[in-house]
C-alpha cells in the first residue's frame, strides 16, 4: 500500500505544472479573449490533430490531461484531444530505454502510434462537423468557474487557475489511490497473463487495461511485451487505448456526457482496431 501511496503522489505532482498552464490558458481565454478570437483558435485549421499526435508523443502523461482541460474549455477539437489521447505512451518509453531495446523498434512504435493518432483524429473532426455541421460558434462548453465556484472575478485568472489545479489534483490523487489498489487487489497483472493466449480477445482486453487511468496500466503493458506474454498487437492496442490520467479530467471538466462518452468510444474503438491490425500485420 506504501508503494501505490507513493505512486500516486508522484504522479500528481508531475501533473501539476501541465494542469496549471492548462488552466491558466482557460481562464485567460475565459474572461480576456473575445469571442471572436475563440472561434479563430477553435477554427485554426485541419492541424490540430496532427500538432496533438506530434505532442502527445513525448513521454509525459500531463498532456493529455492538459488537453483535456483545454477541450473542457472549448480550445481543442474533439479531434485534436483523440490524437492527444492516442499518441499519449506514458511510461513506455523509458522502459523500453532502460532495457535496451533498440532505438529502431522505438522509433517505429511512436511512429505507428502518431500515424494512427493523426488519422483517428482527423477522421473524428471531419464526422463533428458534418454532424454539427459548419457553426460560426465555439461548442457548448459551460464556464470553468461555474464549475468549481473558484470566484475568480475576485481573485484574477493566476489565483483562479491554481485553485482549479489544487482541485483537480486532489481529485485526481484519491482516484488514483483508489485505481492502484484496486489493481493490486483484483489482481490485473495475473489476469492479463491469463488472457494473453487468446487470439482476437487480447487486443481487447488489453485496450481496457490501457484505458485505465493510471500510469501504471502502460507499465504493464510494456512489461508484458517485453516478456513476450502480450504480441505486438496487444501492445499497440493497450498503448493507444492508455491516456494516463486525461479521461479523468475529461469526465470532471466537460459536462457533456455524451462527448465524454463519444471520445472514449472512438479511443477504445480505434485503438483496439489499430491493434488487431498492427497484430496481423506483424509490424513488430
Amino acid at each position: 500500500m506504501q508503494e501505490i501511496l507513493t505512486d500516486s503522489i508522484i504522479d500528481c505532482l508531475k501533473l501539476l505544472p501541465f494542469l496549471y498552464l492548462s488552466y491558466l490558458a482557460v481562464e485567460y481565454a475565459e474572461h480576456r479573449m473575445s469571442e471572436k478570437t475563440k472561434i479563430m483558435i477553435y477554427r485554426a485549421g485541419k492541424a490540430g490533430p496532427v500538432i496533438g499526435a506530434l505532442i502527445g508523443v513525448i513521454p509525459q502523461c500531463g498532456f493529455a490531461a492538459a488537453a483535456a482541460g483545454l477541450f473542457a474549455g472549448g480550445m481543442l477539437s474533439p479531434g485534436t484531444l483523440l490524437a492527444v489521447f492516442l499518441s499519449t505512451s506514458d511510461e513506455m518509453l523509458p522502459i523500453m530505454l532502460s532495457e535496451g531495446i533498440a532505438f529502431s523498434v522505438i522509433l517505429k512504435i511512436l511512429l505507428v502510434k502518431v500515424i494512427v493518432a493523426m488519422a483517428a483524429g482527423l477522421a473524428l473532426d471531419l464526422v463533428a462537423e458534418k454532424v454539427l455541421g459548419r457553426r460560426n460558434e465555439l461548442p457548448d462548453h459551460p464556464h470553468m468557474c461555474e464549475h468549481d465556484h473558484c470566484g475568480c472575478g475576485e481573485h484574477g485568472i493566476w489565483q483562479s487557475a491554481f485553485a482549479h489545479t489544487v482541485q483537480t489534483a486532489g481529485f485526481l490523487f484519491l482516484i488514483s489511490l483508489a485505481i492502484g489498489a484496486a489493481m493490486e487487489l483484483f489482481d490485473v497483472a495475473g489476469f492479463s497473463h491469463t488472457i494473453a493466449g487468446m487470439h482476437g480477445v487480447t487486443e481487447l482486453v488489453a485496450g481496457l487495461v490501457g484505458m485505465i487511468p493510471n500510469c501504471a496500466a502502460s507499465v504493464l503493458i510494456t512489461q508484458l511485451f517485453l516478456e513476450g506474454i502480450l504480441g505486438s498487437g496487444a501492445l499497440f492496442s493497450g498503448l493507444l487505448c492508455g491516456a494516463g490520467t486525461g479521461l479523468l479530467v475529461l469526465y470532471r471538466e466537460n459536462s457533456s456526457r455524451r462527448m465524454n462518452l463519444a471520445i472514449t468510444a472512438a479511443l477504445y474503438i480505434s485503438g483496439t482496431v489499430s491493434g488487431m491490425i498492427i497484430g496481423m500485420l506483424g509490424i513488430l
